[in-house]
């Protein structure tokens, strides 16, 4: 039986680290959200701090990059960063199964065989909806909140890999929580899992 490796990539509100929690909860297996950033900081010996600052954006200020540097040959820090927690990600699928939530950890692990990338979406109505009632952001700002989030993220994978963010091909499953729920989202892809690892 080969070794359960699920990243997840998700729309900001879609619920999809919950559901990626649960998923691992589910399956007994290990569940990766920013405990990426608390081993990236261990491993490459850059406070903890810079990788939350950072946590799946980039800065395109070119003062920015400037003034920023990290080690030799004046890599941005930035780029420091990202490839401190694609090692992360690399070193936590090597080890055992898991669920890891973004991070491009789709792209970190395209190498590693028996990967299940899914990508998790929903109407944008309902995601600044939980936004409000599940993540606490003041209602008059979180329609805009939700969309500079997702902009973010489409920045950042776009940036660090040769893919587009939110492509289906890039996914072997793509599912709209709010079509089933939580619950309805983590059983369907509990489904999908023994259909995909099955010997």
């Amino acid at each position: 039986m080969a070794r359960k490796i699920i990243t997840i990539t998700r729309q900001y509100g879609s619920g999809g680290r919950e559901i990626g929690q649960r998923l691992a909860q589910s399956l007994g297996i290990e569940f990766y959200d920013n405990r990426l950033l608390e081993i990236a900081a261990k491993d490459s010996g850059i406070h903890k701090n810079h990788f939350e600052e950072n946590d799946e954006k980039r800065t395109n200020s070119f003062l920015y990059l400037l003034s920023t540097t990290y080690g030799q040959g004046g890599i941005p820090f930035d780029d420091t960063l990202f490839f401190a927690q694609l090692n992360a990600i690399q070193k936590v699928a090597s080890e055992h199964a898991c669920v890891i939530i973004g991070r491009c950890a789709d792209y970190a692990l395209r190498d590693f065989t028996g990967v299940i990338n899914l990508f998790i979406s929903a109407p944008f109505e309902d995601r600044v909806k939980r936004a409000i009632e599940v993540y606490g952001i003041d209602e008059k700002h979180a329609a805009d909140y939700v969309k500079r989030i997702d902009k973010q993220r489409t920045s950042y994978y776009n940036y660090y890999t040769d893919k587009r963010w939110a492509q289906p091909q890039n996914y072997q499953l793509c599912l709209d929580s709010s079509a089933l729920g939580i619950d309805g989202s983590v059983k369907l892809i509990e489904d999908f899992i023994k259909f995909y690892y099955k010997d």
